[in-house]
């Protein structure tokens, strides 16, 4: 009875999102103000209904319904408390609930914290939102019930969790991950409710900036978590593998990262406003491109949720719907949507439209190396091709070089013009401080000539004392340097946190790529390898029994220049319910190396296979992704963006665009 309660709440939803999708938008267009009042109580009640139905179908985890055919596909009598709470987005309908909530959550954060935004807009913005919670829940009904019992038959015991899910990552990785791929939902509400009301002004930009921000943020963190969870649970050792289920993520969060600066650019300047909503809605399209192709059953990855074909040809449908209706509608109003304004060749606005295009580049590469397999198949009909790192390497990481080189320059541009005298003063002794330190440090280090460290330390500090220079500049006719300090807004040290995260994760990734070296080996208890100025000394196994697995683990003692430095205790284990083996890596992670052993397949003469790494600077690239997360919250956290009321510059600055606008609705 109970699961039935949950699938009552999650019908009851469908409704409500229906009279959130209409009735507000309705009113707006209609100038009903009973109408788009509702939109805050409706968003409230479409968020009760789904939260009561994801807590009923946890209830049935918990409780090891297994007439709920979800609840008996991923989980298990055996299986420990924590797994079976977070078994709720284990598999392909839970995790569709659990996004949808997500959806929720952010529509519901819309209504509380948009309090200033005129109530027009905001019906609009959260009717929006209600029609995508419309194809969301009508898709689970339809075709992804998570309440679906198994009837008349239902089984004693489950089939358990995928073995790789049974892990503290996946408590955090795909909510995180989810949070942030929904969140450009708000976005692509907000740029939308624009060209339908033909509100596209700096009060707009600044609407919108936090809801971008928070977005990025918190789907850098989800990244992050992805690929820390790969690096330790697969066993391979690497940390991205450009699967075609993990690049969609990647690509609008490449999206996201240009559609931020362009809405910096239009709120400072009036500029790039028809751009910046294009890359609303392209960042928008390709979280639900992910989606489909996560859940439409065309790929076998380890991140596929389903292998329903049908419900691959309702998200596509629903992408063609929704991407489709708001390019055609940015087709008819983004015309009229010009900047009043110019800027010159070598401006801020220059370099900001440069790093958009090469991360908008950056992103089609990689859709197109993401798509081609699937495109080729379908066509040809032939097995699936696939498209390896090598392709992926060669155009992102040459983009992501210039990017760099374009990050030290914008911050230190001035608005709307900057003479190249001006540049080169405020530059050229940065430039000359990072090649001479970046060529000095590695060849002192290394008493060798390293060209690919060499580049990377270059560039790393090439940002580094550009943006120290653009502190001082600006900190510069101050009282004091800490009132100087001071007077910087925190949206502003946001952005220099999160280019500091940047350019540390680039550089862990270059580094890791360089220095990383690795070994496969047998070794019986007693016998030792060697690699670097390590020395992995096997000591045997030992049986262990956890709570619903058995495992053999090993000792390994590590020295380093023949001292002891640490014991590693990687696993061999095996999940007893469904039969499947699992790997439990030895790492001892460090600053500036990680020292990394994967225990592989026992032989008959007694030995182990085995696999050992040491991985410099791995954690450098886990280690700025938090920087860069953190930087865009902080700059979420900026009063100025909870400012409502526009200055008489801005107004006049809008008035010819908006007066048109308004002509044509």
């Amino acid at each position: 009875m109970i699961p039935e309660l949950g699938n009552f709440a999650l019908i009851l939803a469908f409704c409500l999102s229906i009279v959130l999708g209409t009735l507000p938008i309705i009113g707006a267009a209609r100038d009903n103000t009973l109408w788009m009042s509702l939109a805050r109580p409706l968003t409230a009640g479409v968020f009760v209904f789904l939260s009561i139905s994801l807590l009923i179908l946890g209830y049935s985890f918990v409780t090891d319904d297994f007439s709920v055919q979800f609840v008996a596909n991923h989980s298990n009598t055996n299986l420990p408390l924590q797994y079976k709470i977070t078994a709720v987005w284990g598999g392909h309908e839970g995790s569709f609930l659990f996004w949808t909530w997500m959806l929720g959550g952010w529509m519901l954060a819309v209504a509380i914290f948009s309090k200033s935004v005129p109530e027009e807009f905001i019906a609009r913005v959260l009717g929006i939102m209600g029609l995508i919670c419309v194809g969301y829940t009508l898709f689970m009904l339809a075709t992804s019930n998570p309440f679906d019992r198994v009837l008349p038959l239902p089984p004693a015991d489950g089939a358990d969790l995928n073995a790789a899910l049974q892990d503290f990552a996946f408590i955090v990785h795909p909510p995180s991950l989810y949070m942030g791929y929904v969140g450009f939902s708000v976005v692509f509400a907000f740029a939308v409710a624009a060209l339908l009301s033909g509100r596209l002004d700096a009060a707009w930009a600044r609407w919108c900036r936090p809801w971008a921000n928070a977005a990025w943020a918190i789907l850098t963190l989800g990244l992050s978590l992805g690929s820390w969870w790969a690096y330790y649970e697969l066993g391979w050792g690497g940390w991205w593998a450009w699967d075609p289920v993990e690049n969609p993520p990647l690509i609008t969060w490449l999206l996201g990262a240009a559609m931020i600066h362009s809405l910096a650019a239009t709120e400072k300047r009036g500029v790039f406003k028809s751009w910046t909503v294009l890359l609303a809605i392209m960042a928008f399209a390709s979280s639900l491109l992910g989606t489909f192709i996560t859940r439409s059953g065309l790929l076998t990855s380890v991140h596929a949720f389903a292998t329903d074909p049908t419900r691959g040809v309702y998200i596509l449908g629903f992408l063609g719907l929704i991407v489709g209706g708001s390019l055609l509608l940015y087709a008819i109003r983004a015309p009229i949507l010009k900047s009043e304004f110019g800027f010159g060749n070598w401006s801020r606005e220059v370099f900001l439209l440069a790093n958009n295009l090469i991360l908008v580049v950056a992103s089609a590469a990689i859709l197109l190396g993401t798509l081609y397999p699937m495109v080729y198949q379908a066509v040809s009909g032939g097995d699936l091709i696939s498209v390896g790192p090598p392709y992926f390497n060669t155009i992102f990481v040459p983009l992501m070089g210039i990017l760099v080189v374009l990050m030290g320059i914008g911050p230190v541009a001035r608005w709307k013009r900057t003479s190249r005298e001006y540049l080169r003063q405020q530059l050229t002794r940065v430039a000359i401080a990072a090649v001479v330190l970046g060529v000095a440090i590695p060849v002192l280090l290394t008493m060798s000539v390293p060209l690919g460290t060499i580049g990377v330390c270059v560039l790393a500090l090439w940002i580094m004392f550009s943006m120290l220079r653009d502190v001082a500049g600006k900190v510069a006719n101050k009282p004091s340097l800490a009132a100087g300090l001071k007077s910087l807004p925190v949206s502003y040290w946001g952005m220099q946190l999160a280019h500091f995260g940047f350019v540390m994760t680039m550089a862990g990734a270059c580094l890791t790529s360089i220095y990383s070296i690795e070994r496969s080996v047998l070794l019986q208890a007693g016998q030792q390898a060697d690699l670097g100025r390590y020395t992995f000394a096997f000591e045997g196994t030992r049986p262990v029994q956890g709570p619903n697995y058995i495992a053999d683990e090993g000792t390994i003692r590590v020295l380093r220049d023949g001292e002891f430095l640490r014991t590693l205790h990687p696993q061999k284990q095996l999940y007893t319910a469904s039969n499947t083996p699992a790997t439990h890596m030895g790492i001892d992670g460090r600053f500036l190396r990680d020292l990394f052993v994967t225990l592989g397949d026992p032989r008959d003469n007694g030995a182990w296979s085995m696999t050992l790494y040491v991985k410099p600077f791995v954690r450098w690239i886990w280690l700025g992704t938090i920087f860069i997360a953190f930087g865009g919250i902080l700059a979420v956290t900026d009063k100025r963006y909870r400012r409502y009321k526009v200055s008489k510059q801005e107004a006049a600055d809008e008035q010819p665009a908006n007066a048109r606008l308004a002509g044509e609705h």
